[in-house]
């Protein structure tokens, strides 16, 4: 049995301390706050989610729905936290984030084998433990990110990444808004719609272009992940791109007139007693004077409280082509491991897989002294493929998507191909399931 020093108790360091304390190893975790905040965090609460409470699509045929299929049948922590904590929102999985944050934490406390530090690890000594595992996340403290820069090399990369606002239940007027998931889905009450006209979807992008942001930080460039980009970002592409993006108003037709809006702002639960609502893809970094005045101006939002200002935050991962394997190994040192979205994989999911994944594979070392990654054409297995296979020259985070999952059916209708992939990649899972589990 090995010891391990996990840094980092966020989605992939909980998931990954707590498959190596099932496993029978002994861990000790450290999480730097509350004695240490973030930019972007608000509890002290293990693996709490800051940027959005949705763990997105849940369709079997879209890879992330995949990929949760296969952290499912691996028992995933975070999947089964996940299901207690889990709000209506259609199509796609979103929880409670205090009580999903809170589910987590009571695993960890519960969990003899591991042991919870609250504080600050400023350097990379691996000290007596057999292994590291660094899963400090995208908004990693300065002195760790420095230690990290060294052990590496200077090559650090970092993006920024932006918080969609959280609004008060009570403030909202229900009689200009309307209960509908798009096309249907869901329940049908899981989502509120603001509908809005030409003239009014207009007057209100010139208004958003016009808003005043916050300055940027003195870092060296501003480079956003194209999957979370700011609402003025967006809107500064074109003054359709909105429409084409998170204010798409097909299949959000009124349920009574029938009537496409222009445009519309959808609003999903936050909790599960429905006190609270996040304003989807509406990412911003606009001043919190401005992002109530632009808000405002949404039909229904016009006395809108903001339970939480949306923000920009750094997000610092490292050059995973360069320096990691496929099992999220080191290059320079087999028993440090990085794990979660500091690797370059984007999306709660996918660290969450991560951290799961590096408990396996630390497993594996401990017993057989070599690890071997999960194939390529699983979700899972396309994770360390994204890491260790893209270019070094030109990478950047992402999702899991079909076109890092390593095709192996060959030319074939788009639908059959995904259900054959699927297939495959379940079986494959379920094969391994006993041995991962």
């Amino acid at each position: 049995m090995a010891r391990v020093k996990v840094i980092g108790a966020g989605l992939a360091g909980s998931e990954c301390a707590f498959g190596l304390a099932r496993r029978g190893h002994t861990v000790q975790l450290f999480e730097m706050r509350p004695a240490k905040s973030t930019a972007a965090h608000q509890t002290s609460n293990l693996a709490e989610l800051v940027c959005s409470n949705s763990f997105r699509s849940s369709a079997p045929t879209n890879a992330v729905g995949l990929l949760k299929r296969e952290l499912s049948m691996m028992d995933s922590l975070v999947m089964r936290c996940g299901e207690l904590a889990r709000v209506p929102a259609g199509d796609a999985f979103a929880v409670d984030r205090e009580r999903f944050a809170a589910e987590v934490t009571r695993a960890i406390a519960s969990e003899p084998r591991i042991t919870l530090h609250r504080d600050e690890v400023l350097t990379l000594e691996r000290d007596d433990f057999d292994f590291l595992v660094v899963a400090t996340g995208p908004l990693t403290s300065h002195p760790l990110f420095e230690a990290i820069d060294e052990f590496l090399g200077r090559d650090g990369l970092y993006f920024y990444d932006a918080i969609a606002p959280i609004l008060a239940a009570d403030s909202l007027d229900l009689s200009k808004l309307y209960w509908k998931s798009r096309y249907g889905k869901g329940s049908g009450t899981d989502y509120l719609n603001a509908a809005m006209t030409k003239e009014q979807y207009e007057t209100w992008i010139a208004a958003l272009l016009a808003a005043e942001l916050y300055p940027l930080h003195d870092f060296e460039n501003a480079v956003h992940f194209e999957g979370c980009l700011p609402i003025e970002e967006i809107a500064s592409r074109g003054i359709d791109t909105l429409r084409y993006g998170p204010m798409k108003p097909v299949g959000l037709e009124h349920p009574v007139t029938g009537e496409r809006p222009h445009a519309v702002v959808q609003l999903r639960k936050e909790d599960l007693s429905d006190d609270y609502f996040n304003l989807v893809g509406f990412q911003t970094k606009m001043k919190a004077g401005e992002q109530k005045r632009i808000l405002q101006m949404i039909p229904g939002l016009e006395n809108c409280v903001i339970a939480r200002h949306g923000s920009m935050h750094r997000n610092t991962f490292i050059n995973g082509p360069k320096h990691l394997r496929a099992t999220f190994q080191t290059k320079k040192d087999e028993r440090v491991f990085f794990a979660g979205q500091i690797t370059g994989v984007e999306g709660y999911v996918e660290s969450s897989a991560v951290g799961l994944l590096t408990a396996r594979y630390i497993d594996e070392l401990a017993r057989d002294g070599a690890a071997s990654p999960l194939p390529f054409h699983t979700a899972l297995g396309a994770l360390g493929r994204h890491v260790s296979e893209s270019h070094p020259d030109r990478y950047q985070p992402s999702n899991v998507t079909w076109a890092v999952i390593e095709d192996t059916i060959g030319r074939c209708k788009k639908i059959e191909k995904r259900e054959r992939q699927v297939a495959k990649a379940l079986a494959t899972i379920e094969s391994l399931a006993g041995a991962i589990a």
